[in-house]
């Protein structure tokens, strides 16, 4: 029987959002966030990051590809595609120029670089393949996927109204990839996938996305934090 849908506007993930709020926030206000987007970051910083990312884009690309698996129809299916075109293609390409940017080669997926946040990232991806369902897996790359945009495009309004993008090619390009109409869209199509999945599921289901979603914000402050590690 489907559930009734939780309060906050109607959506699961709204309501996740307001109830994690410290979580959500130390995420997406995160001290690298902020260094990010005023260039001040440094770069030993930025390059751990990235180091650390793309070893995550190994985990990341096998959840979306196990989206495409599990979405119930092929509209769903080919946006999940498209996106998994996209972190292959202009993302990789990306990482690859800032990688050369820094002098330093690219972590190769058949030695992959070893951490803690890294470990329990993978370890929720595969707990949520393992559980098999759309809603498992939309549980995580929502979270994921929005605290990048949020931070993003409050970056690029901001750039809008007259701030400076940051000089150095990897922060803005960074800032760009994240705040595209195409990539909006992405993410606001998956949270409306995720919220009518929810809405839809049984009790254990629903607390198992929660459980997730709470997961992954956790992961993503985390991962930030990472990068000042000398």
């Amino acid at each position: 029987m489907a559930q009734t849908p939780d309060p906050v506007g109607g959506r699961l993930s709204e309501q996740l959002r307001a109830t994690h709020q410290t979580d959500w926030y130390a995420a997406v206000e995160h001290r690298f966030v902020r260094e990010l987007v005023a260039d001040t970051i440094d770069d030993a910083v930025y390059a751990r990051y990235l180091t650390l990312d793309y070893g995550f884009i190994n985990d990341l690309t096998g959840a979306v590809g196990h989206a495409v698996a599990a979405a119930p129809g092929m509209p769903e299916k080919t946006r999940f595609a498209q996106f998994l075109g996209v972190l292959t293609d202009e993302e990789n390409d990306y990482f690859l120029r800032s990688f050369d940017a820094f002098g330093q080669p690219a972590p190769t997926f058949d030695n992959p670089l070893k951490h803690p946040v890294l470990d329990d990232f993978a370890a929720l991806m595969d707990r949520q393949r393992a559980a098999g369902t759309y809603l498992d897996i939309l549980a995580v790359l929502v979270p994921v996927e929005w605290v990048y945009l949020t931070w993003a495009s409050k970056a690029s309004d901001a750039v809008t109204r007259g701030a400076a993008m940051p000089a150095r090619f990897y922060l803005a390009e960074w800032i760009m990839l994240h705040a595209l109409p195409d990539f909006r869209d992405f993410v606001e199509w998956m949270r409306a996938e995720f919220d009518r999945e929810a809405a839809q599921a049984d009790a254990a289901s629903r607390q198992r996305a929660k459980a997730a979603f709470v997961d992954a914000l956790h992961l993503e402050a985390r991962f930030f934090e990472a990068a000042y590690e000398a």
